[in-house]
């Protein structure tokens, strides 16, 4: 049998070609990385222009629908009703509510922080990974020594998906309702939290039974809950009232029945 060729003498050559692409990529990574540190101290004070998310959608067809508005100019409802559905330890936690993660882990449900769920929409990519869980976590930490909660918050309520490339809380009041982020009530908040963990399936503005549900079970919880809000200017949501029917008054009768009226005599008849 003819002896079988080495493959041996191709080896060294094909060496070089692997060096250089590992220190391509490396090179890349360290880019990468320097780049995402820079834009985090960035946001600190700039708003972003764009996120990943936004990017993606984009690259696929969707035109995207957004306006900037700072958290002065968004509902406190809609900061409460974000805050109870999205992340109840938001003022506790500093980027990582590990409680809620293992809690997550074991009912195979999204664990995310606000501040986790801001770092992915702006820096990383959607599909569910180790890898990408490990960098939220470490950039969440990184974000949360570097930005004050107020501003962790108004990055999400403006880089938040509320349908098919309406994005943050101007657009989705305007797409939703028709008005502005302003001026949204305890139950249009409740509505918009509602959609967030699936904001393409939900809809706000026409929701379904379940949707309505979730948003009614919501909008009591904004009204009772005494979870911690005092890293936002989220101020005390009195109870609603409960609705009293209109007091009758009592029908009232004269005292006396009135007089019957005199008979009237005809002229007397003389037989």
């Amino acid at each position: 049998m003819p002896a079988r060729p080495s493959l041996r003498p191709a080896l060294p050559s094909a060496l070089p070609y692997v060096r250089l692409a590992l220190r391509a990529t490396a090179i890349a990574a360290a880019g990468l990385i320097v780049t995402v540190l820079a834009l985090t101290v960035l946001y600190r004070w700039v708003n972003p222009p764009i996120s990943t998310l936004m990017i993606g959608r984009s690259l696929a067809g969707t035109e995207i629908e957004r306006t900037w508005r700072p958290l002065e100019r968004i509902s406190p409802h809609l900061m409460r009703a974000v805050i109870l559905s999205e992340d109840g330890g938001f003022c506790r936690h500093r980027g990582v509510d590990w409680g809620a993660l293992e809690e997550a882990i074991e009912t195979d449900r999204g664990g995310s922080t606000i501040t986790m769920q801001v770092v992915k929409n702006l820096f990383l990519w959607p599909s569910r990974s180790y890898v990408r869980k490990a960098i939220e976590m470490g950039l969440a930490y990184l974000v949360e020594t570097l930005w004050p909660k107020r501003r962790i918050l108004e990055l999400y309520l403006n880089i938040a998906e509320w349908g098919d490339g309406v994005f943050g809380a101007e657009a989705a009041a305007q797409a939703h309702f028709g008005k502005r982020a302003a001026r949204l009530t305890v139950e249009e908040a409740a509505l918009l939290a509602a959609v967030l963990p699936n904001p393409i399936e939900r809809t706000a503005g026409a929701p379904s039974m379940v949707t309505s549900r979730i948003a009614s079970r919501l909008a009591t919880r904004m009204r009772t809950s005494r979870a911690d809000f005092s890293c936002v200017p989220v101020p005390r949501l009195e109870p609603k009232a409960p609705q009293r029917e209109p007091q009758r008054s009592p029908q009232r009768f004269p005292d006396r029945f009135p007089d019957k009226p005199p008979l009237v005599q005809g002229p007397r008849m003389t037989l």
